[in-house]
C-alpha cells in the first residue's frame, strides 16, 4: 500500500518561506516521478511542480517559477517544496502525489497524500 504523507505547511506572512515535505512508503521511491500540487478554497485543484524519477527533469507552474523549487532525496523517500517569497494567492492546501512520469495533469499521478494546509497572510 501507497503511503504519502505531506508535512510543513503553516501559517506565514507574505513574502516569507516555508518547506513542504513529503515521505512516502509502500512504493519504489526512485521509480516514480513526483508532483506537488495545491487546492484553494473554491478552486480546482492545480499543478505546482513536477519531478522526474532522477530528478534531472523538473517542470512548474508558470505561477510559481522563480519562487518555488522541488527536489528530491531518494535516500530517504522524499521529495521537497521549497516555497519562497510567499503570496496570499498561494494560500491552499498543497498535496503530492506520486505517478509514472513527471507531468502537469492529475490524471498522470495514481497516489496522492493527504494534504498540508498553507495559509499566507498579507
Amino acid at each position: 500500500q501507497v503511503l504519502l504523507v505531506e508535512s510543513g505547511g503553516g501559517l506565514v506572512q507574505a513574502g516569507g518561506s516555508l518547506r513542504l515535505s513529503c515521505a512516502a512508503a509502500g512504493v519504489t521511491f526512485r521509480s516514480e516521478a513526483m508532483g506537488w500540487f495545491r487546492q484553494a478554497p473554491g478552486k480546482e485543484r492545480e499543478f505546482v511542480a513536477t519531478i522526474s524519477r532522477a530528478g534531472v527533469s523538473r517542470y512548474y507552474a508558470d505561477s510559481v517559477k522563480g519562487r518555488f523549487t522541488i527536489s528530491r532525496d531518494n535516500a530517504k523517500n522524499t521529495v521537497y517544496l521549497q516555497i519562497n517569497s510567499l503570496k496570499p494567492e498561494d494560500t491552499a492546501v498543497y498535496y503530492c502525489a506520486q505517478g509514472t512520469s513527471a507531468a502537469g495533469d492529475t490524471q498522470s499521478y495514481a497516489y496522492w497524500g493527504q494534504g498540508t494546509q498553507v495559509n499566507v497572510s498579507s
